[in-house]
């Protein structure tokens, strides 16, 4: 697909620069990958080098999705990723998630200034008016970022994806609308400068 929407430039802020994900970054996202319990919701723990390759490449290998290397400024390591996907420029809406961060990077400013740069650009540069999150509705670590973010819960969907152990799982889904960006955005900043 093609048009401003499938582009993907990289997006740098004072502490992350989410950089397109390309094999190169398996390594980084392998010590990364500082404990398994990160991917209890959605893929398998990275316990290699080969594991973390096996990611990328699925991540690569779908052409719903955009996936971007959150990397450190500080380090120059990639210390997790979060990605793009569901993008919809019709109806002028796109999905964000595929987020992971190594624990050590946790409770900082990461997370929140890759969320501000992701939304930026999607209701700036893009012009989108809906913005989503998918998550399992079990997940309280995941739904308590989302909301944190400004995002609004807006329901269950009931047996909408499958769990790595074959499971149906229900998925907890939020949203923030262009309305909404601008709170969103001043209170993100401020988490950043504090």
């Amino acid at each position: 697909m093609t048009g401003p929407w499938f582009e993907q430039p990289t997006l740098t802020g004072k502490y992350v620069r989410l950089e397109p994900l390309t094999l190169a970054h398996a390594a980084d996202l392998h010590r990364a990958a500082d404990d398994p319990t990160l991917f209890h919701w959605t893929w398998r723990p990275i316990e290699t080098v080969a594991d973390a390759t096996e990611y990328i490449r699925h991540a690569l290998d779908d052409p719903q999705r955009l996936a971007y290397a959150q990397i450190a400024t500080e380090s120059g390591a990639a210390v997790g990723t979060t990605s793009y996907y569901q993008l919809d420029p019709l109806h002028q809406s796109l999905a964000i998630g595929y987020t992971w961060l190594s624990r050590a990077a946790q409770g900082g400013r990461i997370n929140p200034e890759a969320k501000l740069l992701l939304l930026r650009r999607a209701f700036e540069d893009l012009g989108a008016v809906r913005v989503e999150w998918h998550t399992d509705e079990l997940n309280a670590h995941s739904r308590g970022a989302i909301a944190k973010l400004g995002a609004e819960f807006e329901g269950l969907l009931r047996k909408h994806r499958r769990r790595a152990d074959g499971s149906w799982r229900n998925t907890a889904l939020f949203s923030m609308i262009d309305d909404d960006w601008p709170l969103a955005r001043a209170q993100l900043e401020a988490r950043i400068s504090e």
